[in-house]
């Protein structure tokens, strides 16, 4: 495993670590029951502090992609085979989008947008639909 940061960018570097792992995750290079390096091994070779590496590994717990362990370190979870199978289909939607001349911009907020969309709640979902006018309800019997 090969983590990769930019000092020069924008994002945290703690953000950098979290995609870096993420992209193994996705790609396979890391499998369910791996255990991740050791912050401190991993501050050490990125010569920043281990809790910049701490705060990406939690960021991937949060997700649900390690299982912090005390004694044990970041062990990847079962979920990481969701998540190289949306890598596959990522990658074929980005071809899509290339094809039909969609940039990498509008293909990303179309992806967010849908995100956003898929996280409402089901019954708010059906009560906004895409035309923006609310369903019809049934009149009661009085």
């Amino acid at each position: 495993m090969l983590i990769r940061i930019d000092e020069a960018s924008e994002r945290p570097i703690y953000a950098q670590i979290a995609d870096s792992i993420r992209g193994d995750l996705a790609a396979g290079r890391l499998r369910a029951g791996e255990t991740l390096p050791p912050a401190r091994e991993v501050a050490a070779a990125l010569r920043i502090n281990a809790h910049t590496v701490l705060h990406a590994y939690q960021a991937l717990r949060d997700e649900g992609l390690v299982d912090l362990r005390r004694g044990r370190g970041a062990v990847v979870t079962d979920r990481v085979a969701g998540l190289a199978e949306l890598h596959v289909q990522a990658v074929a939607l980005a071809e899509r989008a290339t094809i039909l001349g969609i940039g990498p911009e509008a293909l990303a907020a179309l992806v967010s947008h849908a995100g956003r969309r898929a996280g409402a709640p089901v019954a708010a979902r059906a009560t906004r639909p895409a035309t923006g006018i609310a369903p019809e309800r049934p009149q009661e019997d009085r």
